[in-house]
């Protein structure tokens, strides 16, 4: 039914555990979206690729699994089938499908949602219980948001996940235990991660030296979704650059719009818009960083001969 794609399917792999701890923190409502997610955005790629003589591709699978642990726990599911089938109808197969696309999907489909339906989507967050046992969304603020108003989480929740949130922001550890998988098994780039997630803390670090009123604080790298989205979606190989200078570039593009975005904006979340200023700027990288270092081998080329 699917192309296969074993670079795909080894992200799943590893979001596989991501995804069994957020059941253990929320109970039935990630499976939920989870499955709208899938059959939406597989119905929609099916659609559209076989009008093309195609088969979906299981990087399919993989956007909608990112997308769905991107959203918040207690999200209307119709909201859910609203944002992935806008991201793989507008963010994917408009392009030509698999391979085509200059965006994200799942960053995409996400940032649609998040800005259509704000006020729904912030209204969508509970605290962690077991198995959504004891979960409460009366006391719901994220620990970004509890940041902005001077407040502050402790480490160690925000380390193993104990804390409010969207579904696949939970355990740090996990997330980091996955980017181990994910570079050892050569399926993402470490310069895309590396340069991401150090650009980030660089100008969070330098924010706080600088005394900025409203830089927010250390452990803001540990909220939110800047671990995830460095790990999944800054790595995603169609939507970043190819040549190694460019990524190293487009991490630090991704890491400096998310910082400054969470800084000195009214959202309190920039990753989606740093992603997508990044993906804007991919080809363009590439062109710029990736033509230098041919012209420089061509010339000597020239020399020798």
């Amino acid at each position: 039914m699917f192309q296969k794609q074993p670079i795909m399917r080894r992200v799943l792999y590893s979001l596989a555990p991501i995804f069994l701890f957020s059941v253990y923190l929320f109970g039935w409502r990630p499976v939920a979206i989870l499955a709208v997610a899938l059959v939406v955005g597989i119905l929609t790629e099916y659609l559209f690729e076989r009008g093309r003589g195609k088969k979906p591709s299981e990087a399919v699978l993989v956007t909608c699994a990112l997308y769905a642990l991107s959203m918040p726990p207690l999200v209307p599911l119709w909201i859910v089938a609203v944002g992935i089938l806008f991201a793989v109808f507008m963010a994917k197969e408009v392009y030509g499908g698999f391979g085509r696309n200059v965006f994200n999907p799942a960053i995409a489909g996400r940032l649609f949602v998040y800005i259509s339906f704000p006020t729904t989507m912030q209204a969508g967050f509970l605290t962690a219980g077991a198995f959504g046992i004891g979960a409460d969304a009366v006391s719901a603020a994220t620990p970004l948001a509890l940041m902005r108003a001077g407040e502050r989480t402790p480490i160690a929740d925000l380390l193993l996940g104990l804390r409010s949130g969207s579904i696949g922001e939970g355990s740090m550890v996990l997330i980091v235990l996955a980017a181990i998988y994910l570079l050892a098994t050569k399926t993402a780039s470490w310069r895309l991660m590396l340069s991401a997630a150090a650009s980030g803390a660089i100008l969070t670090f330098a924010l706080l030296a600088a005394g900025i009123a409203k830089a927010l604080p250390a452990e803001s790298l540990l909220s939110g979704s800047f671990l995830f989205v460095a790990v999944f979606m800054v790595t995603d190989p169609v939507s970043a650059p190819k040549k190694p200078r460019a990524q190293l570039a487009y991490g630090i593009v991704i890491g400096v719009c998310t910082v400054l975005v969470r800084t000195f904006s009214l959202f309190p979340e920039g990753t989606s818009f740093g992603v997508l200023i990044g993906n804007t700027a991919a080809s363009l990288l590439d062109e710029i960083l990736g033509k230098k270092k041919a012209v420089t081998a061509a010339a000597g080329k020239g020399g020798a001969a």
